[in-house]
């Protein structure tokens, strides 16, 4: 008797625990390293930051385009006259000596401004106008750096006379001519003497008709600050090839040249007089 209630005993212990263990098997829960593994690689896949294919987030077709920096533009400011004979003095005052004497919307460089006056250069030095007649105005600077040292030689020399066929600083080869002086000037010598001198030697040739010959043809329409006029006048008009070359002016922008004809080297709009003389462009640095 006491057998069979012991395999008896023995026979319910077994079912009650293969119970229990189908019970939970169920509801195992799995380890944490599982979980994370499971779930967030998943995600990670999508677009996380894990070692899948990146996603979204990775893909170069969807990042927005990246701004462009803006451009800076530099201005070069001047002084501009408001009259006519208005004078042009050694000192910041009207007890200083006149050197000269300005017309109505020519250019001077503007260098700085003291007790009512602007200083300038004028004639190879410095000078003043009263604020007066005159205001300051400003030009957009080129980019190119070789072009502005070669304008600020020829804005040293505003006030220059002109004087026809002046002895030009050199031969057109380099080799520096006698009794060269800066204190006169005609056309063509002018812009040999500002290429030389501001573009680090870049030769100029002798005359209109040959510098015109030199440096990159350019459209009128692609005129740029720095770049060399040529025209014809009232006396070769009718001439053919170079030969109707009769002056040449260097282009500062906003319709001025800085040049030297007749009087004396200044910066002035040109007319539309001059314009129908117009023959071509030439680029030299």
């Amino acid at each position: 008797m006491k057998t069979k209630f012991f395999v008896l005993i023995a026979a319910i212990a077994m079912l009650t625990m293969a119970g229990c263990a189908a019970s939970g098997a169920d509801n195992v829960v799995p380890p944490v390293d599982e979980e994370i593994v499971g779930e967030d690689d998943t995600d990670k896949g999508d677009g996380g930051n894990g070692d899948g294919d990146g996603g979204d987030e990775d893909d170069d077709s969807e990042k927005e385009p990246e701004e462009q920096p803006e451009e800076i533009k530099v201005f070069k400011k001047y002084v501009e006259l408001t009259s006519d004979g208005v004078n042009i003095r050694s000192g910041a005052g009207t007890g200083y000596t006149v050197l000269g004497g300005a017309e109505k919307n020519t250019r001077y460089a503007y260098l700085g401004e003291t007790d009512g006056w602007y200083k300038v250069y004028y004639k190879n030095g410095t000078a003043y106008i009263s604020k007066k007649y005159s205001k300051t105005v400003e030009m957009e600077a080129s980019e190119n750096q070789t072009v502005e040292r070669v304008i600020e030689e020829g804005l040293k020399l505003l006030g220059t006379k002109y004087v026809y066929g002046a002895v030009r600083y050199h031969d057109g080869r380099g080799n520096k001519l006698k009794n060269f002086t800066t204190s006169a000037f005609d056309c063509s010598s002018l812009m040999q003497y500002m290429f030389y001198k501001g573009a680090d030697g870049h030769l100029l040739d002798v005359t209109t008709r040959t510098q015109v010959v030199q440096g990159k043809t350019v459209a009128r329409t692609d005129i740029k600050r720095g770049d060399l006029i040529f025209f014809t006048n009232s006396t070769r008009y009718n001439k053919t090839g170079v030969e109707r070359i009769g002056h040449v002016a260097l282009y500062l922008g906003d319709n001025l040249i800085l040049h030297t004809a007749s009087d004396y080297a200044k910066i002035e709009e040109i007319s539309a007089t001059r314009w129908k003389y117009y023959v071509q462009t030439q680029r030299m640095v």
